[in-house]
């Protein structure tokens, strides 16, 4: 049976307007030294995505004055129309292992402290991948024990590929809006919505952040979180490649939406037409929806977020997926509520960048995470605030990830 269904209504700040009036007020932690009579470093973290909003809210609760630029409002890209699937070994026995699995542990912690159940639909929940072959005509299930009630077309070969120790979901955007809501009132984080044009730096070292239009905003240091945007500054470009990985994802809203249980499905789609098989999601998310995502490709990012569209086939696709997989996802029996497309930030070797930018100092970067980025926003978000403010991230080795691997002989080839 279906858990209870929940809604959600957070009440935003207003944080989304393009001034504040308020002083943010920095909150001094215990790894600050309470005798030292220096300022609170202050930091401008650029982008207000899933990365720069964990990043943002670490900073602040660990003293610093922090300032987040947005060009758009907050999750308006990848964080606010990705699937919010958590995983805590998927990764391991590669370069993300670490950082995956504190980030996973991490979320545990601030699903406790934020009240995520509640807030933004945190919830461990059970994995299967299962094989579903199209045809003309579905033929549904009938009373197969190995499959939920409500995965009723053509699926065969269920195998558990998660547990709720080792699987769970956040409603994306909403945990983004929750961590910022809370860095705003209780850390004092101050929202900017402006465009970044460029990073002040005077002798090798950062001094400010200049808008669009000519505002100019002070600071100690600057961590640049912008997802694939980060591929439109030279200061980076010229050191890294990042691009842009175009995913399309549609959200439904059954008519039974007790009947949907908290499965996650990983599938291996064969379409009607042959070819090679697709590999889309399924989510059920406890609002009562299901995300449904796939269809990625490299493609050239707009500036504007607000400007992506989904292709037409790819949004065609996903349904046609959606009814293969259930009856209760057809067209009659489910509302779209959702069609859209996003970027998600890649790089050339797989890992995401995070850290100090080499020859620049307090000019940090943290973007990169592909498919990864929900999963391991908290980790990335702590270890940041860790290395601008004591030097180091402990939370994390982040020397694998760091920008200077870019830099000599692997140079070459890497950058525009």
């Amino acid at each position: 049976m279906a858990p209870p269904l929940l809604s959600f209504t957070l009440s935003l700040p207003p944080f989304l307007r393009p001034t504040r009036t308020s002083n943010p007020t920095p909150i001094r932690s215990s790894s600050m030294d309470p005798h030292s009579h220096s300022p609170p470093k202050r930091v401008v973290v650029c982008g207000g995505g899933v990365i720069g909003v964990c990043t943002a809210y670490f900073l602040a609760k660990k003293g610093a004055v922090v300032t987040l630029v947005e060009k758009s409002s907050v999750a308006c890209a990848a964080s606010g129309k990705a699937g919010g699937f958590l995983a805590l070994d998927w990764c391991d026995g590669g370069p993300l292992e670490s950082l995956a699995r504190a980030s996973f542990n991490l979320h545990r912690t601030l699903a406790a402290e934020l009240d995520g159940p509640e807030s933004y639909g945190y919830r461990p929940l059970n994995t299967l991948s299962l094989t579903v072959t199209e045809y003309q005509t579905s033929k549904a299930h009938s009373g197969k024990s190995d499959l939920p009630g409500w995965v009723d077309g053509p699926g065969r070969s269920p195998r558990t590929i998660g547990t709720t120790a080792t699987t769970a979901q956040v409603h994306p955007r909403l945990f983004c809006r929750t961590l910022i809501s809370k860095a705003v009132e209780v850390y004092g984080v101050k929202v900017v919505i402006g465009k970044v044009e460029e990073v002040g730096v005077v002798e090798g070292r950062v001094e400010s952040v200049v808008l669009e239009g000519g505002r100019v905003i002070k600071s100690d240091a600057v961590v640049l979180a912008l997802g694939p945007w980060c591929g439109k500054f030279e200061i980076l470009s010229s050191l890294f490649r990042v691009y842009g990985l175009k995913a399309h994802s549609i959200v439904l809203r059954p008519k039974e939406p007790e009947a949907i249980t908290p499965h996650a499905l990983f599938l291996s789609y064969y379409s009607a037409q042959g070819g090679k098989p697709l590999d889309p999601e399924v989510y059920p998310r406890p609002t009562g929806e299901v995300y449904i995502c796939g269809m990625s490709s490299e493609a050239e990012v707009p500036d504007n977020p607000e400007e992506i569209v989904g292709n037409p086939e790819s949004i065609e696709t996903l349904k046609r997926v959606a009814s293969n997989v259930s009856s209760h996802l057809r067209e009659g029996e489910a509302e779209v509520k959702a069609e859209q497309a996003c970027f998600l930030p890649c790089t050339d070797d797989g890992r995401p960048v995070i850290g100090e930018l080499p020859g620049i100092k307090g000019c940090y970067v943290a973007t990169g995470h592909n498919c990864w980025g929900i999963l391991n926003g908290p980790a990335t978000g702590a270890a940041m605030a860790e290395l601008v403010l004591d030097g180091q991230a402990s939370i994390v080795d982040l020397s694998r990830f760091s920008p200077a691997r870019f830099v000599g002989p692997r140079k070459k080839g890497l950058g525009h």
